[in-house]
């Protein structure tokens, strides 16, 4: 039973799934993706996390944002 928490607490994670353990808003997510270099990998059209890399970029302080970059205009993907 350990060896299988151990595959599940490794696998990919999507952006639901790392929002929701990082208490956040998907939205978010996209947001920091594109604007925060969040480590992430897209496969096909959906973005996919490693908790470790994620909470690594977290402890780092990756997440603090700036004013001016978050009141910039949006620009289309």
């Amino acid at each position: 039973m350990s060896e299988m928490n151990h595959n599940i607490s490794e696998r990919w994670l999507s952006v639901d799934e790392i929002a929701a353990y990082l208490g956040i808003n998907p939205g978010t997510v996209y947001k920091w993706i594109k604007r925060k270099t969040m480590p992430a990998i897209k496969v096909g059209s959906l973005w996919k996390f490693k908790k470790d890399q994620v909470d690594k970029w977290v402890e780092n302080g990756s997440t603090n944002t700036s004013t001016s970059a978050d009141t910039g205009a949006k620009k289309d993907d």
